[in-house]
């Protein structure tokens, strides 16, 4: 009688463990941008309990944002949700590869499968805006004069006003390099669809989130859904972080 009551106990422990939710969060920010437009989702997180990092991509080459995220990735103790906006999400999809993230969660992002580029996608299916420009060493940049309605349309004017001056400016040849292994295929993942997004065409996204089998939410925003919508992306997260470990 003893012995079965410790072996149900044992197994009441374990089902407890294994259920216990992720308590890494690293979020990757993607073109345009930086890590500061997490801000308001991070402190959402980090009020809940969760230890969250933010990667800063030199946006110089996909290898070298990639690797800018495992390396943030590696550094954690535990298991990692990795988060990714935009092109970031072709980034994860490439480092959620690293046996230490145990899901990805894709904000009005890319999802690539392998062999496959955040520009073949948007080829696919063009998104609304045309202000995209290219510097003549092969650099982006977004014109200021339509960020806020192309990127940020449901930000107060002057905050995506200093957005468009402090931008980020990737290499152009970034957005063509395919990914090698697609993580969202062995990998549990969610999504936002940003149903006014004018930088990735939403019904792309939809085509995305539904060739990968990411549990997906739909968001009445801008591109910048994780600034404009950030407690509901922190609740997609953080749900991702308890079924991750199940």
């Amino acid at each position: 009688m003893a012995a079965a009551i410790l072996a149900s106990f044992l197994l009441f422990v374990a089902a407890a463990a294994t259920a216990a939710p992720v308590e890494n969060i690293v979020l990757v920010h993607g073109y345009f941008a930086d890590g500061s437009g997490w801000q308001n989702v991070s402190r959402i997180l980090s009020r809940d309990g969760y230890n969250v990092s933010i990667v800063q991509e030199p946006e110089t080459s996909f290898a070298d944002d990639v690797k800018a995220t495992t390396r943030v990735v590696d550094a954690q103790s535990g298991p990692s949700i990795l988060v990714g906006h935009s092109y970031g999400g072709a980034v994860i999809t490439e480092a959620g590869n690293d046996a230490k993230v145990a899901g990805l969660v894709y904000v009005a992002a890319f999802e690539p499968d392998s062999g496959e580029s955040a520009m073949d996608l948007a080829r696919k299916m063009p998104s609304a805006s045309t202000a995209i420009k290219a510097t003549a060493d092969g650099y982006l940049y977004l014109d200021p004069a339509h960020f806020h309605a192309d990127f940020a349309a449901d930000l107060p004017a002057s905050e995506a006003e200093f957005m468009s001056r402090s931008q980020v400016m990737p290499a152009a040849a970034s957005f063509g390099t395919p990914v090698s292994t697609a993580a969202w295929r062995t990998k549990p993942n969610w999504a936002v669809v940003a149903t006014a997004d004018r930088a990735i065409n939403p019904d792309l996204e939809r085509f995305m989130t539904k060739r990968a089998g990411s549990t997906t939410i739909e968001l009445d925003s801008s591109h910048v859904a994780y600034m404009s919508h950030p407690k509901e992306v922190a609740k997609l997260i953080e749900q991702a972080a308890q079924k991750a470990a199940q």
